[in-house]
């Protein structure tokens, strides 16, 4: 039977010092996945990049598998953040408008290390659940129907619980992986892309519109 691999942090960063350490451990972490790859990434290799002892790295994470999910946590936050912003700046705007935005806004939060975008989507589906994660979907769903929600007259579709999803799913799912795939894309390509997605999603929302 395989051994049971524990992904909780030993103990919370409660005082700014910590904080600090944690975060340094957590900067070392992706930059030892981006240069080296998951399978040899090791909490030795961490803890010397990050310029601290071993035993200073166990005293906040368990293993390697604690501090990868820790970082995707890091990471599912700041896009949580930047959409939290997103959203704000879109409220008054129409549907076509609002979703150009965001798929712009998903599309560059993508691009800020695509290497470990690809590192994620690699490592994350074998880890199995990770602690948080739904937290920060439910989140993220909420934010996107409440949206919806204020533009039910403009909206075409009566279920907007299956418009949310479709809708957040579809826009993570191609703006993560048209970064993978094409990390050197122009910004003419992306500026292509981000035209692509909005069409796509202002035809489903309202069909009879057109992406202005």
């Amino acid at each position: 039977m395989a051994r049971a691999v524990s992904t909780i942090p030993r103990k919370s960063a409660s005082q700014k010092r910590s904080q600090a350490t944690v975060d340094t451990l957590l900067d070392a972490t992706a930059r030892v996945l981006v240069r080296e790859g998951y399978d040899r990434a090791s909490t030795n290799r961490i803890a010397a990049v990050a310029g601290v002892s071993i035993g200073s790295l166990y005293q906040y994470f368990p293993g390697k598998e604690a501090l990868v999910t820790a970082l995707v946590a890091r990471h599912n936050r700041e896009m949580l953040a930047l959409l939290r912003g997103a959203m704000a700046a879109v409220a008054t705007l129409s549907v076509a408008e609002a979703v150009r935005l965001l798929v712009a806004a998903m599309i560059d939060a993508h691009r800020v290390d695509p290497e470990l975008h690809r590192i994620f989507d690699e490592q994350v589906p074998r880890m199995g659940q990770l602690a948080g994660i739904e937290a920060i979907e439910q989140e993220t769903f909420a934010l996107v129907r409440a949206f919806f929600e204020a533009r039910h007259d403009e909206i075409t579709v009566r279920d907007l619980d299956t418009a949310t999803y479709i809708c957040v799913t579809s826009v993570e799912t191609l703006t993560h992986d048209f970064v993978i795939r094409r990390p050197e894309a122009s910004a003419a390509e992306q500026a292509a892309m981000v035209e692509e997605i909005t069409r796509l999603l202002v035809g489903y929302l309202e069909p009879t519109a057109r992406a202005a």
